[in-house]
């Protein structure tokens, strides 16, 4: 019996946000999902009646992602989506890393969504912490107000090499901060000091710097409508320092790409 409309609707902000930071895109990583449903719609039995919706969905959009030409999708990208998008894929690796760390997926469960065994996914996943690794450090700034949470993360980014170039708590503070820094990283807050908004300092500062975002927020529906223009990243309060990290590493890769 075919999975219902229901457990597909529930299940897909997840693999949006997924799509969205594969590919760095809210254009590209959408059109994927779009596929992947006008497959599911054309022939239903292409999604298996099993108990986790979720994962067989993300297996599915796999499917799709290794049969199509993504430089027809890249080139039909939203431009104005919050962050700019790569020009080539990232590698296998980044999906393992991103499965892992981001979507809380444990290696069989990332062996049977990428079609692979386990042990090449534990491969996978060891080169790519060993890139991350090598990672020159890049610049880095945090827009948060709640001084604990900010050195928090300013903590995992200086832990992964990285050096914070400022903390703003403020939506003039953080505008200013980008014209005087210009991060190659932005980390922030929805909800800032005195009533400010996140979103509105974020889309300030893209109007002088192509920098790519990530949302760091306790409110993560508010960027997760599939209406607006969405960013690629979004990480939910409370989070795991390894899912920043995750994060912030293919957001600098997606940065990298698109240079």
């Amino acid at each position: 019996m075919p999975i219902g409309k229901k457990e597909i609707i529930g299940a897909l902000p997840f693999l949006r946000r997924y799509a969205r930071a594969l590919t760095g895109s809210q254009g590209v990583g959408d059109q994927y999902v779009r596929i992947m449903l006008e497959m599911i719609v054309e022939n239903p039995d292409v999604l298996p009646d099993e108990p986790d919706v979720q994962r067989e969905l993300f297996r599915l959009f796999h499917r799709v992602w290794d049969k199509t030409n993504p430089h027809t999708l890249f080139a039909e990208r939203d431009d104005s989506a919050m962050d700019p998008s790569p020009h080539e894929l990232p590698p296998r690796q980044r999906q393992v890393l991103l499965l892992v760390a981001l979507e809380g997926y444990a290696f069989p469960d990332v062996a049977y969504v990428l079609h692979v065994d386990e042990e090449e996914a534990r491969n996978l996943f060891n080169d790519v912490q060993q890139e991350i690794e090598r990672q020159g450090p890049a610049p880095i700034m945090i827009i948060e107000d709640e001084k604990i949470i900010a050195l928090d993360i300013a903590s995992i980014v200086e832990e992964m090499g990285h050096k914070v170039v400022g903390i703003a708590e403020t939506e003039r503070d953080a505008f200013a901060l980008a014209q005087r820094t210009r991060p190659a990283l932005i980390l922030a807050d929805i909800q800032l000091k005195g009533g400010d908004n996140g979103i509105a300092a974020v889309r300030r500062i893209l109007k002088e710097h192509d920098t790519p975002v990530i949302f760091v927020t306790a409110y993560p529906e508010q960027l997760l409508t599939g209406e607006a223009p969405e960013p690629a990243f979004v990480i939910a309060k409370p989070f795991a320092p390894e899912t920043v990290k995750a994060a912030i590493s293919q957001a600098l890769y997606v940065r990298k790409s698109a240079a």
